[in-house]
């Protein structure tokens, strides 16, 4: 299906969107949530408030938003990026450097929403969480299906079901990113991406000698 073409008014409208989430995003992850208002976020965005509330109904809307607009976006990268390939290996090689670069790239917002969810009301996290959770899990079961056709090919071994090697690939991502994300400067997510793939798909145990 072609992609719509956007009218100028929509993509001003659109421009104008961008730059009030941006100015959330700069605010809250300088003061945290509760410590921000809408009329700080028009301000910072060069926006009047009324035009503000045209575009989010209040300020949790806003972050919804943001938060949700992430998940989103690390959906699409990580999905095309599996797709640019019909090699089970090289598949996980794009998800693995991918993974990494947009969370690099998103690291504010990232902080902000586990700052946020670890001690923020529940009106702030009601049904967020469950949006996000949908996306990841939805994501988890397109890399499961990388480690079903592999096993399908014969190129891997079936040592666990494909949904479960699912999960431990991310996690081991996870391991690392976050470790950069406490300690950036002492903590590197590797460059090759076979650094954690050959963790992964290797193992530890040395082949046994007669």
């Amino acid at each position: 299906m072609p992609e719509k073409i956007l009218s100028r008014r929509e993509r001003e409208k659109l421009r104008q969107r961008q730059e009030m989430l941006a100015a959330g995003l700069t605010l809250f992850s300088e003061k945290g949530y509760h410590n921000v208002s809408m009329l700080e976020i028009a301000g910072k965005s060069e926006f009047a408030t009324g035009t503000l509330y045209k575009f989010f109904k209040n300020k949790e809307d806003l972050y919804k938003t943001l938060m949700v607009e992430q998940a989103d976006k690390f959906h699409k990268a990580l999905t095309e990026a599996i797709e640019g390939t019909d090699d089970e290996i090289e598949k996980l090689r794009n998800y693995v450097k991918t993974k990494g670069a947009v969370f690099m790239e998103s690291a504010s917002c990232i902080r902000l929403y586990f700052a946020e969810t670890r001690g923020a009301s529940f009106n702030i996290k009601a049904g967020l969480d469950r949006e996000i959770q949908e996306r990841y899990e939805q994501f988890l079961h397109t890399l499961a299906a990388i480690f079903e056709s592999g096993i399908s090919n014969q190129r891997f071994q079936k040592i666990a079901e494909p949904y479960h090697l699912a999960i431990a690939l991310d996690s081991l991502c996870n391991a690392f990113l976050f470790l950069w994300l406490e300690k950036p400067e002492q903590n590197f997510y590797p460059e090759d991406p076979d650094v954690i793939l050959n963790i992964f798909l290797k193992g530890l145990v040395a082949p046994q000698h007669p």
